[in-house]
């Protein structure tokens, strides 16, 4: 045992070898390290950049921003010396609306969606009136390096925020609380072209509205209860308005009936009193027809023609008195003897 012992003291027996690529790897140690630090530093550094669609990346080298925007895709960098930053160019939205928990100007965004409280505006007169909105916008694509550089990643804090609030008080501020829901219209356009105008006079046109949409106007309870007041008294009026004009129209209604019996009865008497007229007008030119014809040759004529007729009668009541007058002008007249009475008259012309 202390042969053994003495014999593996002396070196007697080997640690065993490593293996075969071990042995290779102490040859090229210098190598094997340069390459496990590059990419350990490339695994770290990550010297590319995959933007996707909906963003634009605005590559910066050595802390200067590169006018065109890099498009979506697979790009390169250099470490170090170059970083991307990636911007939201897809439409992204505002909405200025009464939420519990929200603090003045603040909030956030939530898939491009922004909630801040809603736009507090003191009127004409002072009063106070809450507009809500929503307002649709984005980046633009082609400006975005030099947006980026000017106002930060934060632009739309910078630029839509403010313009929109400063635009709706100007706004609204020119109107009276009362007269707000009636010319809603006519403020809506208002604001949507005042907020264009002043977004797309910034150099550059960092941001392209959409759209403007004005929600809610909410006006102080007084103001509430006063037009209120207004309306039901318009309606009260509206209806009176109303009564008396139907008063009006059966009025009329009746007067034209009256107006139109007057009338047709005015035409029958005009038209009977034109017939009467027609038919006396047609007796007396027919007497005066009758009369023109009448010539001494046929007067003669019918005076032969009546005592043939009293010469007929005499044969027949040989008893009867008839008296003639000279030239048979005047009514012959003829009396029965035997009744003591007048039975015949006959005139003759």
């Amino acid at each position: 045992m202390n042969d053994y012992f003495n014999k593996n003291k002396g070196g007697g027996n080997k640690p065993p070898e490593p293996p075969e690529f071990i042995k290779n790897i102490g040859d090229k140690s210098g190598l094997f390290y340069i390459i496990l630090a590059i990419v350990g530093f490339l695994f770290f550094t990550k010297p590319y950049v995959i933007i996707n669609e909906g963003e634009r990346g605005i590559k910066v080298t050595t802390g200067k921003y590169e006018p065109i925007p890099l498009e979506p895709g697979l790009h390169f960098l250099m470490p170090v010396i170059q970083q991307v930053i990636l911007v939201d160019t897809k439409v992204r939205i505002i909405n200025y609306k009464s939420i519990s928990k929200v603090l003045s100007d603040g909030g956030s965004y939530d898939d491009g969606i922004m909630t801040k409280s809603p736009i507090t505006v003191l009127d004409k007169r002072g009063l106070p009136v809450t507009i809500e909105l929503t307002v649709q916008y984005q980046l633009n694509k082609t400006y975005a390096s030099q947006t980026i550089s000017k106002w930060g990643v934060s632009w739309e804090e910078k630029i839509i925020n403010p313009v929109v609030r400063d635009i709706v008080r100007n706004v609204v501020g020119g109107y009276d609380a009362e007269s707000l829901p009636i010319k809603r219209n006519e403020i809506a356009v208002l604001i949507d072209t005042k907020i264009r105008g002043k977004v797309d006079s910034l150099k550059n046109s960092p941001a392209q509205l959409q759209s403007v949409q004005l929600r809610e106007i909410i006006l102080p309870q007084k103001v509430k209860e006063q037009i209120e007041r207004v309306q039901i008294a318009k309606q009260e009026v509206e209806k009176t308005q109303q009564e008396v004009e139907k008063a009006k129209q059966t009025a009329f209604k009746a007067q034209e009936l009256a107006r139109g019996e007057a009338e047709a009865k005015k035409i029958r008497a005009q038209g009977f009193a034109d017939s009467t007229l027609i038919k006396a007008k047609a007796k007396a030119e027919a007497n005066k027809l009758i009369s023109e014809s009448l010539t001494p040759s046929l007067l003669a004529l019918e005076q032969i023609h009546v005592q043939s007729e009293f010469n007929k009668a005499l044969q027949v009541n040989k008893d009867a008195k008839i008296f003639l007058t000279p030239g048979g002008s005047t009514p012959n007249l003829w009396v029965d003897m035997k009744s003591n009475s007048q039975v015949k008259s006959s005139t003759g012309q």
